[in-house]
């Protein structure tokens, strides 16, 4: 019987939110409205911004009707911790991209990190891009260190510079045309300190496609004003999810408990420490991280970062971050 109902539904994405109404494009890339009735309103499963949906067409009405919601691969939330409750605001998103800016304002030791922990919170594969290279002052900060010490994550960085047309990468073996490459016909945001280039990154991937300040769409295709609603911008050679509920760097809603598991690279060498308590270093013997001084300086880094969020996310009681 539900193999008989699936077959009379047809399968969309919802690219821009609303309360009872979403903006939806098909598999043929026909965009539509369609209502939602029910529980699909409610809950931590309400349709969000990125969600794959079954629909039909009424059939008393012109309407289209969301019936169903796919199985989403991951979810873009927050605990709201004074409501006690997880808000979801995305889904189904391919790559988080990590956007740094090398030059006003110049990279924050420990940025880089704190992005990563919501990547692997919300599992999204994370890319680190480092703009506004060709201002690059090796003294000031070191990308290639900074390549070096996510090399154990697997996480791809990138040497760019979004305004100056003519740079091509001369310090990470990665450059744009490599991440044109790699967002192709992908699903992607973007998280990064105020002034890192995101609006003239994001036109110069899109070929000038894009103009993400004013939400303008260039070549024929159709504008929109800025909004706070969450959305997916048709970037032309892949999707951009644009929503108000990735711009907070506050990791307040992060249990503490939790913490070290969104540091893979270090999770390993925890599990190794005799203490239950441990403190975490490369001096006290029985510590997990005291057998691997040969690699300290890398490691390191990473490790004053988890300690630091340790203090911040250790603010909040656990016991309020229920949901």
């Amino acid at each position: 019987m539900r193999e008989k109902l699936l077959s009379q539904l047809y399968k969309a994405r919802i690219t821009r939110s609303g309360q009872k109404s979403f903006d939806c494009k098909n598999e043929y890339g026909q965009e539509f409205k369609a209502k939602a009735l029910g529980s699909l309103l409610k809950g931590q499963d309400s349709l969000v911004v990125g969600d794959y949906i079954f629909y039909q067409k009424s059939e008393t009405t012109d309407e289209f009707i969301i019936k169903e919601l796919i199985p989403r691969s991951n979810e873009i939330f927050r605990v709201i911790v004074r409501e006690n409750k997880k808000k979801v605001t995305a889904a189904n998103c391919d790559h988080l991209i990590i956007l740094n800016s090398v030059s006003k304002p110049i990279l924050k030791t420990g940025i880089i990190d704190r992005f990563l922990v919501r990547a692997y919170q919300w599992g999204i594969e994370p890319i680190v891009v480092f703009n506004k290279m060709d201002q690059y002052d090796p003294s000031k900060c070191d990308v290639v260190f900074e390549s070096e010490r996510l090399k154990s994550l697997g996480v791809s960085c990138y040497d760019i510079s979004a305004k100056d047309i003519e740079y091509k990468n001369l310090h990470l073996e990665l450059g744009i045309e490599d991440l044109k490459e790699k967002l192709q016909d992908k699903t992607t945001i973007f998280l990064g300190q105020s002034g890192v280039g995101k609006s003239k990154t994001i036109s110069r991937l899109s070929a000038g496609f894009v103009d993400l300040k004013t939400k303008k769409v260039g070549k024929g295709g159709k504008g929109s004003h800025a909004t706070t609603w969450s959305e997916i911008i048709d970037c032309q050679a892949f999707d951009l999810i644009d929503s108000p509920g990735i711009r907070s760097f506050s990791l307040e809603d992060v249990r503490a408990s939790e913490l070290m598991g969104y540091f893979p690279d270090l999770e390993p060498y925890s599990l190794q420490c005799k203490f239950k308590d441990c403190a975490h270093d490369f001096e006290t013997p029985g510590c997990g991280f005291f057998q691997h001084k040969s690699i300290c300086n890398l490691l390191n880094s990473r490790l004053e970062s988890y300690k630091k969020l340790l203090v911040e996310v250790s603010e909040t009681p656990e016991w309020n971050k229920k949901m």
